[in-house]
């Protein structure tokens, strides 16, 4: 089996931009280039301009691993995660929250369906 790889995140080429769907402030475009998927996996690199807007995890958790940007991500409960370059972070199933996005910012991100 033969490894996919991308040669540099912060530069690998990704898709065509689109509305992030339920931003409520600014407007953020997103696109994303995906490295693996399979029935239960997904990795891949992923991009978004500034804007704010509600997310929530069912059924999946996800690993991010900030590459570019900055901003922060706020648990349903208050708590407030800033990234910037470097930031590793970890929403599991269940989660839900608001994303701002300060400076476009990229990451590696891994889904796993739970």
């Amino acid at each position: 089996m033969n490894p996919n790889t991308f040669d540099n995140a912060e530069t690998t080429a990704l898709g065509e931009p689109t509305p992030k769907p339920g931003a409520f402030e600014g407007h953020p475009m997103e696109s994303s280039a995906t490295l693996y998927k399979d029935e239960r996996t997904e990795a891949g690199v992923w991009q978004c301009t500034p804007g704010s807007w509600t997310s929530s995890k069912t059924g999946v958790g996800e690993l991010m691993h900030f590459v570019a940007g900055s901003g922060a991500i706020t648990d349903a409960d208050g708590t407030r995660h800033e990234f910037r370059p470097g930031s590793v972070q970890y929403y599991p199933d269940g989660w839900s929250g608001t994303w701002t996005v300060i400076e476009t910012v990229r990451k590696v991100y891994v889904i796993t369906k739970t």
